[in-house]
């Protein structure tokens, strides 16, 4: 008989699920478990790498995403074990976490579910491994901050359950969707998740009809698990926001009623407000800010100079036409700060010859504006070179003056390179010395810390897995590589909980993996060192699409005379050049669809798949080819040889 079904729902995690299923399959080593993986149609060549590593797990590939609830669902259906799991895809479960928890639930009849202690990819305590219900007076103390000032308080820190000691078994009201073991006989009798739930909530209702059927959720911290929290989704975006609070709206509809739904719901439309409003401000702001100063202390400048320059230069008081500079210095402005941000000048870290070439580049396009002008319009070339200066000191003094306020994102100091320990057995610390190579990480050291007696002669060898304290502050190390093919995922994980004061970051390298996998915050997405791809979705690929598709629209609609004619289909010409001119469009992409699995772009025109007389089946791959290897040439290219499909 099964004693344990294993559930985990991929979407687009490759090198995580790779890393989950190799821990889960040590922990299932003397238990008869059965393995499902749902693949919820990713892109990333997930089943191709669950098909060749782990050929014994059951794979169902879904050809659409059909969500968290519904795939967990479909193996449920299939699933014969007396437990069943339900795990996230971003998660490393140590050795003896199956055994524990089976025989704590076999020794629990009352037991309907179990969560254990989670840490993020830092070996810090997350407190979503134990949570209460989200009555409307525990969700109030939750959004207006009571549980975070208050966390040992019963009355304010029944959300995360704060005030219950963190390696103590305690009854809970909801176990996270991230490791949830359920008694398939509950399950059997209370029914499977709810699929009126896309994604999140379905945890919280799962946990509620457990214990309504007159079971008990137990929070179990004998054992541990890291979960990476955050690759599958980015809790942080506005998309999450609507998605986690609607999810709340239906679960209040479902369970709650009269005034308990009231105040639910109008605290769930009134987080949505809130937490939106937020996003957007938030957004505005770290994307604004700093280009805004820049202008008006650019503007501010060229006016001072153009005083100093009339009073030192025996030149007219009204020499100059005020109406006539009222435009053109904020015009010069706004051309610096464009040809800075196309030059790199707002991405982060700070660099300063970005700044200054995109000063300069500025500068050359206003001379060649400016020479193409009538004389009535022109006034100086002395104040332009005057205002090139002043651009370079207001932009490039800025930033001096908020590195010595010591804003981060604003240093301009060096990043600093990272010193690596990697921990293993010779044969594997080499392989990831290769992988890291490849991977381009700016490391300035690399040592190796043997888990072996015989690595000495290795000319990295820097000590034994006993030293590892003495080996962190003498070569002052910043980051930890584990080696999952020679340690235990206990000791990974417990090494973590023991060094975790020790400020160094921790990552996990899976066997014959070209990754290497781990997180510095609970609050973002894992870290992930693999070898590097073009993806489109870095800044300076973006910025040089969005400078292609402005250059190529102005182009496109001068010779619209011409291509007008040409145009398979005339009525959209003109909409698709002004859309894309004013960036509502781009003029390549992956077509006028969403394709959300991949990296986030404008609809598009045209297509790669444009190029080649293929079935509209062929188009995800394509996409995928397009946004991992991206260069502008690809572009030109499909634009050149799409040329009479641009009003598609």
């Amino acid at each position: 008989m099964v004693k344990l079904s294993v559930i985990i729902v991929n979407y687009n995690v490759k090198h995580f699920v790779e890393q989950c299923l190799f821990s889960v399959y040590k922990a299932s080593e003397g238990i008869k478990v059965e393995i499902f993986v749902v693949d919820n149609n990713s892109v990333d060549g997930s089943t191709t790498l669950i098909k060749e590593k782990f050929p014994e797990a059951i794979l169902i590939e879904n050809k659409i995403n059909t969500g968290f609830s519904v795939a967990n669902n479909q193996a449920i259906k299939l699933a014969k074990g007396e437990y069943v799991l339900l795990l996230n895809p971003d998660t490393v479960v140590q050795e003896d976490t199956f055994t524990k928890i089976i025989n704590f639930m076999d020794a629990t009849p009352d037991a309907g579910g179990l969560g254990v202690k989670m840490l993020d990819g830092q070996g810090n305590f997350a407190p979503e491994s134990k949570r209460g219900l989200p009555t409307p007076e525990v969700a109030f103390y939750k959004m207006f901050g009571f549980a975070k000032f208050f966390p040992k308080s019963k009355k304010f820190g029944k959300y995360h359950l704060s005030y219950l000691p963190e390696n103590e078994i305690n009854s809970v009201d909801v176990l996270s969707g991230a490791f949830m073991l359920i008694r398939k006989s509950v399950l059997d009798k209370i029914g499977n998740l709810d699929e009126t739930f896309f994604m999140y909530g379905e945890d919280i209702d799962l946990s509620y009809r457990i214990t309504k059927a007159g079971y008990k959720n137990y929070y179990f911290p004998k054992t541990q698990i890291i979960h990476y929290k955050g690759e599958s989704t980015k809790r942080s975006s506005l998309n999450y926001v609507v998605i986690f609070y609607k999810a709340m709206a239906i679960f209040s509809k479902k369970h709650f009623s009269g005034s308990n739904a009231f105040w639910f719901n109008f605290l769930i439309h009134f987080a949505i407000i809130l937490k939106a409003g937020l996003a957007l401000v938030t957004r505005f702001f770290k994307t604004f800010t700093i280009p805004i100063i820049d202008f008006c202390l650019i503007v501010f400048g060229l006016f001072i100079i153009k005083n100093i320059y009339q009073q030192n230069s025996n030149l007219e008081n009204d020499i100059y036409s005020q109406n006539l500079l009222n435009i053109a210095f904020p015009l010069y402005s706004i051309i610096w700060i464009v040809a800075v941000y196309f030059n790199g000048g707002y991405d982060k870290p700070v660099k300063i010859l970005k700044i200054i070439r995109g000063v300069l580049i500025g500068t050359v396009i206003i001379l060649i504006v400016y020479s193409l002008l009538p004389e009535s319009k022109r006034f100086s070339r002395a104040l332009i070179l005057f205002g090139t200066l002043d651009a370079l000191i207001c932009i490039i003094g800025l930033r001096i003056i908020l590195h010595l306020l010591n804003i981060k994102t604003f240093s301009l100091k060096a990043l600093k390179t990272k010193r690596i320990a990697i921990i293993g057995e010779e044969k594997e610390f080499k392989r990831v010395n290769e992988l890291i190579k490849q991977t381009q990480v700016n490391s300035s050291f690399i040592g190796f810390v043997s888990a072996e007696q015989n690595g000495v002669h290795n000319p990295f060898y820097i000590g034994q897995l006993n030293q590892i304290d003495e080996i962190i502050n003498v070569h002052q190390i910043t980051e930890i590589i584990f080696c999952a093919k020679d340690l235990s995922s206990q000791f990974i994980i417990n090494s973590m909980l023991t060094l975790v004061s020790s400020g160094v970051d921790f990552k996990i390298a899976p066997p014959e993996s070209l990754s290497i996998i781990g997180s510095n915050n609970i609050d973002t997405a894992g870290d992930l060192y693999m070898i590097e791809v073009n993806s489109i979705s870095k800044p300076n690929n973006k910025r040089n699409k969005r400078l292609l598709d402005v250059v190529a629209s102005i182009l496109i609609i001068a010779l619209s005379p011409v291509l007008f004619f040409l145009q398979e289909n005339k009525n959209h010409f003109f909409v698709n050049c002004f859309n894309v001119l004013f960036g509502f469009y781009s003029w390549v992409g992956y077509g006028k669809t969403v394709d959300k699995s991949l990296p986030e772009i404008k609809r598009s025109v045209l297509s790669p798949i444009m190029l080649h007389n293929l079935q509209t089946d062929k188009t995800k791959i394509f996409n995928l080819r397009y946004a991992k290897d991206y260069k502008i040439e690809k572009d030109i290219i499909i634009i050149w040889k799409c040329i009479k499909k641009l009003g598609n």
